[in-house]
């Protein structure tokens, strides 16, 4: 039987670790078949590019590099360790997958939806989250929360109107894939977001 597959979104400073943390602790308690991972990253591979697209500071990165960098990693990800999960019917759950690379890259670096779009189709092998569930806070918000940016992060250190955009790209794809796309108001304390995030899973793949 196939696994399903819950990706998890948000801008910078969300509080997509918190989230993932107490995910991790929950599905152990009612131990489920589950892995969870990352991108870019997930495979020595993938984990050497997400080193080079979050902290190469010799020469700019230029918007289309950036986005064929993150459609590299996406494909040695889902071939060496997402789909074989799948196959096996485990649950795999990700932080970050093709929906931060369209809010990114698609609409905050205006490449244009379509372009990411078929920049990523090969890479993705036809896997498409069962899943996403967008951690909705505001930049302005996120970063205050989290006490500024993290400065040794090219992305973080970008401008607000930047991360604005990230936000509306976001906000746009909930829009476009109201079949698996949900968001979450992350307004109340860790637990009540945690207790949301439960009630969703159980009602669309637990």
């Amino acid at each position: 039987m196939k696994g399903k597959f819950v990706t998890i979104e948000g801008c910078e400073g969300a509080g997509k670790s918190t989230q993932l943390k107490l995910l991790k602790d929950y599905l152990e308690s009612k131990k489920e078949n589950f892995i969870m991972t990352r991108e870019p990253g997930g495979t020595i591979l993938a984990e050497k590019l997400r080193n080079i697209i979050l902290h190469f500071d010799e020469e700019d990165i230029c918007p289309l590099a950036e986005a064929y960098l993150y459609a590299a990693a996406r494909a040695q990800h889902i071939n060496k360790l997402i789909k074989p999960s799948l196959d096996k019917g485990k649950l795999v759950i990700c932080d970050r997958f093709i929906d931060s690379s369209f809010a990114y890259q698609a609409y905050a670096r205006k490449l244009g939806f379509e372009t990411v779009k078929k920049i990523n189709d090969e890479a993705l092998q036809n896997i498409v989250p069962d899943l996403t569930l967008f951690l909705d806070i505001s930049p302005e918000k996120s970063f205050l929360r989290k006490g500024g940016a993290d400065k040794s992060d090219r992305l973080e250190r970008e401008n607000t109107e930047f991360h604005m955009s990230v936000y509306r790209g976001f906000k746009k794809l909930e829009k476009i894939f109201p079949e698996r796309f949900i968001s979450v108001d992350v307004s109340g304390t860790k637990y009540e977001t945690h207790a949301k995030i439960i009630e969703i899973l159980t009602k669309k793949v637990l």
